[in-house]
């Protein structure tokens, strides 16, 4: 029973990372990048995948050292944490993907500032063992780049007719190029904030119809 109450918690940790408390659907974290990089589907990954990187290993290191810090000056330690992280995920783009560095530029460094990093640390990390904080690191992580990588598609596919460079709707495809500009961005965000809204709005409707229905039985 344990083991299972475990591993149902560690679900629960994933899923509101993920979905319940994401970054971008939720709390509308992490603007900066979410606009600027998400002209297409392979720059909102790899910008999701350099934030993972970031958030897994500052929640860990976050959680292994919470004894050790003083309370004066953990947001001090949990930024150094996070920049000293960030550093090693740009040099290594620079070395390795130069080309994708280029495209990302300023938004790397900028994974520094980036509050739902230093919020998890702060609120999550600081409290929880290494297990659940990688957990939640990977919840929050893969939903951020879940949230990147679908507006890059959207705004990507609509804006040049390609998903991850191949042809979707052939060459008579008229691009649109709001969609590839800023003001896409925003556009393509507010329906696909919709849709999400529009997604738990069901889910609560379904859930709170079984709980009627179960609480019906019970009196029956």
């Amino acid at each position: 029973m344990a083991s299972t109450d475990t591993m149902t918690n560690k679900q629960d940790i994933f899923t509101d990372g993920f979905w319940h408390h994401n970054a971008v659907f939720a709390q509308l974290l992490g603007m900066c990048p979410l606009l600027g990089v998400t002209t297409s589907a392979e720059n909102g990954f790899w910008m999701g995948l350099a934030t993972l990187l970031v958030l897994v290993g500052s929640n860990l290191i976050v959680s292994l050292v919470r004894g050790f810090i003083p309370d004066e000056v953990r947001i001090p330690a949990y930024i150094v944490i996070i920049a000293s992280l960030v550093t090693v995920v740009e040099l290594s783009m620079n070395a390795w993907m130069h080309e994708m560095y280029l495209i990302l530029g300023l938004f790397i460094p900028l994974i520094v500032v980036n509050c739902a990093i230093l919020g998890r640390a702060e609120a999550f990390a600081s409290k929880n063992n290494v297990i659940d904080s990688l957990v939640d690191a990977l919840g929050m992580g893969l939903g951020f780049t879940f949230a990147l990588l679908l507006l890059g598609g959207v705004r990507e596919l609509f804006g040049q007719g390609e998903l991850f460079g191949f042809d979707v709707f052939g060459a008579n495809y008229p691009d649109m190029l709001l969609f590839v500009l800023p003001p896409g961005a925003f556009i393509a965000l507010g329906f696909i904030l919709a849709g999400v809204n529009l997604i738990n709005m069901k889910r609560k409707a379904k859930q709170e119809a079984e709980l009627a229905q179960s609480k019906a039985e019970v009196s029956g």
